[in-house]
């Protein structure tokens, strides 16, 4: 079994098809962030483990999402419909098999599922990344997987929108082996609550930065 952690705020629309698309042997778990929808609901009547964690924040929903695992392996994933959960094992294998620690889809967008600034602001978080630990990466995507005691002991401490890249941070900077797979993205159900709002943006923009200053100086400079 591989558990997958599935954050929601409103995502009822979209919840029945990601759900419906499931590999068989990956189990659900859906972290209801203060939806109004019914997301909950939703989830729970198409088959998900469903929990609830009321703090805000992208952060806040995946680490309660990782807590609740059980499973040696876990992935992330948006539950917006971006992802096509089929593509799971795409990623999810390299880590079950022992070869790779931390694994990022990488997103190979459809149209214009991307936006422009997205996409640059990725690349830059990736050039980033890799200019102080080695890594090659050109995403810092939501797709991905990791082994769930591994990924509890880097001690992520972001509870918002830095938490993607905390998490590609630290694993780097601890000497993981990360790879990349690529993997299709598609237009979203909905508006997005990060980069579908200028204040979503400017916040994902102030906590990937503060995840970049921090891990620098507390991360990266004491193994210098």
């Amino acid at each position: 079994m591989i558990d997958v952690v599935l954050p929601v705020l409103d995502e009822a629309a979209a919840i029945p098809w990601v759900l419906s698309r499931m590999p068989p042997g990956y189990r659900a778990i859906v972290v209801d962030n203060g939806s109004a929808d019914g997301s909950a609901e939703v989830a729970a009547a198409a088959g998900a483990v469903v929990v609830h964690e009321q703090r805000r924040g992208f952060g806040a929903a995946c680490f309660t999402g990782l807590r609740t695992a059980t499973a040696e392996t876990v992935c992330f994933m948006d539950c917006d419909g971006s992802l096509d959960p089929r593509d799971l094992p795409t990623v999810a294998d390299p880590v079950a098999d022992a070869t790779a620690d931390l694994v990022l889809g990488t997103r190979r967008a459809t149209g214009d599922a991307l936006a422009v600034h997205v996409r640059l602001a990725n690349r830059y978080l990736a050039w980033a990344v890799g200019r102080r630990s080695g890594a090659r990466l050109s995403d810092i995507g939501p797709m991905r997987a990791g082994r769930r005691a591994a990924l509890l002991d880097l001690g992520l401490t972001d509870r918002r929108s830095g938490w993607p890249l905390e998490m590609v941070l630290r694993a780097a900077a601890a000497g993981w082996r990360i790879g990349e797979r690529p993997v299709p993205y598609y237009p979203r159900t909905g508006r997005s609550k990060v980069t579908g709002t200028l204040r979503g943006t400017v916040q994902a923009v102030l906590d990937m930065r503060r995840q970049l200053v921090q891990v620098e100086q507390t991360v990266w400079k004491g193994n210098a």
